[in-house]
């Protein structure tokens, strides 16, 4: 895959085993330091560069260990897109509860559209560095070097760190994030949708994650697809994977063993919505995205028997005060 119009090569097993016997940060320290640059950056202080650096490789050695489908036992807390609304990122912890008290799954787009990118990005490494356990980091499709040079996160970080080191620390990063997420051996949680190149999860555990996503492909599709009001598969009017039926969930739920999927990638005005005799739901995180949808925000919270329950919250006052980015891109679709 392409970086600024050079070619970047996918880490070849050596490289992960160097990548492997890095000494890894002590334990008690790691946990002190955390504490206090978790506090630091709830008040909007940013991490310094060298901070930056060092959280960075921390939590990359923590997701090399997690697999690309991540188990994850319930309860747990399942979040939509972010898109760098950081106070409504708050919000969301003030009403689904604290990590650690609350288990999270992130089902990505946690940068690029809103003002407060590289807060919301290292609070979220923060508190995966803190509770590895405790909260789950997915990669959607704006975890990547190409799309975050046009949406936002880059210019961001240029702006309030006067270089782009942070934003290839994070990119790097968002190399080693897992690609799904199944909740007590029952739902699915992908950013996108499905693909019609991988028909089971063992497919999806074998594919090569640290990567920049491709244009196209089974990752790609992962990341872009959505699921619609068709028989079959159809092609994506964003240029990028899939659209998908009711009966390609149904399928791929019976082949896998599963009872829904989780999904995130579109907005939606009430927060969440149910498709396909409720196999499938959207759940959408950023309220007012973009500062002037308009629509609620909502997180699903899936308890120890697998009873479902969303709560929904509004944007917070501080983002009316934001300062806005040099330019914003209109979105597409």
């Amino acid at each position: 895959q392409t970086q600024g119009g050079c070619r970047r090569p996918t880490p070849s097993p050596p490289a992960l085993a160097a990548f492997h016997a890095r000494p890894r940060v002590p334990a008690a320290m790691a946990r002190r330091g955390l504490d206090e640059w978790i506090a630091k950056i709830e008040q909007m202080e940013l991490l310094p560069e060298q901070d930056y650096k060092h959280l960075c490789e921390y939590v990359k050695e923590i997701l090399l260990e997690e697999s690309t489908v991540q188990p994850v036992a319930a309860p747990v807390t399942i979040c939509g897109d972010i898109h760098g609304q950081f106070h409504d990122l708050l919000e969301l912890f003030r009403t689904g509860g604290k990590c650690p008290d609350t288990s999270y799954i992130f089902m990505g787009d946690f940068v690029d559209r809103g003002y407060n990118s590289v807060e919301t990005i290292t609070l979220l490494l923060l508190l995966k560095a803190r509770y590895p356990s405790r909260i789950t980091l997915l990669r959607g499709n704006h975890e990547s070097r190409q799309i975050t040079q046009v949406y936002g996160f880059y210019d961001e970080c240029l702006r309030k760190y006067g270089s782009t080191k942070v934003w290839r620390l994070c990119t790097e990063t968002f190399d080693y994030l897992s690609l799904a997420a199944v909740v007590g051996d029952q739902f699915l949680c992908v950013h996108g949708g499905l693909s019609p190149t991988l028909d089971t999860l063992e497919q999806i555990r074998e594919l090569q994650r640290v990567q920049e996503p491709p244009h196209e492909g089974p990752m790609c599709d992962l990341m872009w697809s959505d699921p619609d009001d068709i028989h079959g598969w159809g092609i994506s009017a964003r240029g990028a994977g899939y659209v998908f039926g009711g009966d390609i969930v149904q399928q791929f739920l019976h082949a896998n063993d599963l009872k829904k999927i989780a999904r995130s990638h579109q907005l939606v005005m009430e927060g969440h919505k149910w498709m396909f005799d409720e196999r499938l739901v959207t759940v959408w995180s950023a309220p007012n995205y973009c500062y002037r949808c308009g629509n609620v925000a909502a997180i699903l919270t899936v308890d120890s028997v697998h009873n479902k329950t969303f709560e929904i919250f509004r944007e917070v006052e501080q983002n009316q005060a934001a300062m806005p980015p040099r330019s914003v891109v209109p979105y597409f679709l």
